[in-house]
């Protein structure tokens, strides 16, 4: 029985050290990772570092308040996630609160009155012949143009295949190497065929424009030609004007990316369909043709009658000329082929579109032609100045409130502190690091509710210590020597910290549910850190202490120790004495 009970001990003593190593493990390598990342500090939010916050409300025509749901506000977020992004700033917030309402906060150092104009205003959506098109800055090689057929179902459906993620490009380029006169020319020749079915398709079949195509070029075809030839959609700060203040009315270049991830330029010509022509359109799984997800679309009266019309007109034409373009807010977001003319009053787009691809689709259809609008509710502008001085004196609250708890574990524990103090700082630098790295990675940012929320767990972690060290005192009051104290103490500190934990965990669940905008910051960052005082008493506050319950200093009860036996009120220890024996009665001997 002996050597089982020293190799128990054995591990006893090194299970400290391992856990020990362990979190010590856990901070160099976040920290590493915060360092690798380059983001060495928390992003912080508007109210911190200065910024504009919008507050827009939805607002239906009359007979059109079902307009305003779930799946219309998320997509109108995205579009405006699109429209912000489009200006430059990498660190805007949109979101929805409540049913009707959406925050946008713009950080310092953009132009808020211009992001003002591109997040209150509708959706704009147009379908507009592809007349030139080619990968910016690459070759251009001819893509075979699919075919479009009606849907043998009861329901007569139009089909056009999605070549959006084809790597298409224009018959208008001769050759990679084309200078930008070539590619003036050819979409002028582009131009001239596109305002003359018939010599559209002799013009694409060549692809080798005459010189004497550009001998009478007008003063706007020359612009739009200089546009195309200059056109760099490989650059944000090109697709972020490129066809935003297009008229519906006239031909214009824009940008879109491809599934390959490249980007595409374009010639578009007058916008053919406006994007409240389309009645419904949805994402659906096509198990007939085998064609997978699709995205169908449902036209009025009138926008049946124009499709059908740009349609035919663009079956005559061969690749790309055959293309219609789905611009939103100036980006081409899709650019179907037809090969007939599509009059059935509703259309599908297919290709190789996955679940979340037709979906987003969809919705961009579906809000284009919804007649929701937004209304700015309320717009707070916080200058830097401003959120760095409420950044100091968040962070003088914490440091008082962590001097405090320092000052009040000096001297209710006394030498205990020294297992407390440490804690308190492995969970410290936890937290900071953790809310670094959370930064550029789900996009949190630290506002000041969340600094609010770290100050309370200080407190909070705090008492998780406070539990573990009365209990240690307790077994010490009942006459017992402080390892084994420690170990008695543990399993009953241990279910009291986890049962406050959680309801404090629970608690911030519920509010970052229940609730919107800031207050989720303080939720998120008091969930956070109780979840970071359990590791930390798990992991290093307990193991420490049974470490130093080992050192005379603590286990001989010095009283500065904070576990002097005599100032705790301790029982003297339990001895066993032996009974006397009874006497002999001489009697019965």
């Amino acid at each position: 029985m002996a050597a089982p009970k020293k190799g128990r001990s054995a591990s006893a003593q090194s299970k400290p050290w391992r856990s020990l190593a362990l979190i010590l493990i856990a901070i160099v390598a976040l920290t590493g990772g915060m360092f690798a990342s380059g983001h060495t500090t928390p992003r912080l939010g508007i109210d911190l570092a200065g910024g504009t916050s919008i507050t827009l409300r939805a607002v239906p025509e009359k007979g059109q308040e079902s307009a305003i749901n779930k799946t219309n506000m998320n997509t109108a977020v995205d579009i405006m996630n699109r429209r912000v992004n489009g200006l430059g700033v990498s660190e805007a917030e949109v979101q929805t609160q409540g049913d009707k309402n959406i925050i946008v906060n713009i950080p310092k150092g953009t132009n808020s009155k211009e992001a003002r104009d591109q997040v209150g205003t509708t959706a704009k959506l147009y379908f507009r012949p592809v007349i030139a098109t080619e990968v910016s800055g690459g070759a251009a090689t001819p893509t075979p143009s699919p075919s479009a057929s009606s849907s043998a179902s009861g329901k007569a459906t139009d089909k056009a295949t999605d070549k959006a993620g084809s790597s298409a490009s224009p018959s208008t380029s001769a050759s990679p190497s084309a200078s930008a006169s070539t590619q003036g020319r050819a979409v002028t020749d582009a131009l001239k065929a596109d305002s003359s079915p018939s010599a559209s398709s002799s013009a694409a079949a060549s692809g080798s424009p005459t010189p004497s195509a550009s001998a009478s070029v007008d003063p706007a075809t020359a612009k739009l030609q200089a546009q195309y030839a200059a056109l760099d959609c490989s650059k944000k700060s090109v697709r972020s004007t490129a066809g935003k203040n297009a008229k519906a009315t006239e031909p214009t270049v824009a940008c879109g990316q491809n599934s390959g991830g490249q980007w595409q330029k374009y010639v578009l010509g007058a916008a053919a369909v406006d994007g409240t022509d389309v009645k419904k359109a949805q994402a659906v799984f096509n198990t007939t043709t085998a064609a997978g997800w699709t995205v169908t679309m449902e036209f009025t009266n009138k926008g049946s009658k124009k499709f059908g019309d740009i349609t035919g007109e663009l079956a005559k034409n061969q690749q790309p000329q055959n293309q219609f373009a789905i611009v939103l807010d100036g980006e081409v977001v899709s650019d179907p082929s037809v090969s007939q003319a599509l009059t059935g009053g509703s259309a599908e787009i297919s290709g190789s579109f996955g679940q979340q691809e037709a979906q987003s689709l969809a919705n961009m259809l579906s809000y284009g032609a919804l007649p929701l609008t937004f209304k700015e509710d309320s717009v707070t502008t916080v200058t830097a100045a401003l959120g760095g001085e409420q950044l100091h004196a968040g962070l003088i609250a914490g440091a008082i409130g962590l001097a405090l708890v320092v000052i009040y574990l000096l001297i209710f524990y006394r030498g205990l502190s020294v297992i407390a103090i440490p804690s308190l700082l492995v969970s410290a630098a936890l937290t900071y690091v953790i809310m670094a790295l959370l930064g550029p990675a789900i996009g949190f940012a630290l506002n000041l509710p969340a600094v609010c929320g770290a100050i309370v767990a200080i407190g909070i972690t705090a008492d998780s210590f406070i539990v573990f060290f009365e209990r240690i005192r307790d077994e010490i009051r009942e006459g017992r020597s402080l390892r084994p104290a420690v170990e008695r103490a543990w399993p009953r500190a241990r279910r009291t910290i986890l049962v406050s934990d959680f309801v404090s965990f629970l608690a911030a669940a519920v509010l970052f549910i229940v609730t919107v905008g800031k207050v989720q910051g303080f939720a998120f960052t008091l969930g956070l850190t109780t979840v970071l005082d359990v590791v930390v008493v798990f992991l290093f506050t307990k193991p420490l202490m049974t470490i130093l319950a080992r050192k005379k200093f603590f286990a001989n009860g010095h009283k500065f120790s904070g576990l002097d036996p005599k100032a705790l009120g301790a029982k003297p220890p339990l001895r066993r004495t032996r009974r006397p024996a009874a006497p002999v009665d001489p009697k019965e001997a």
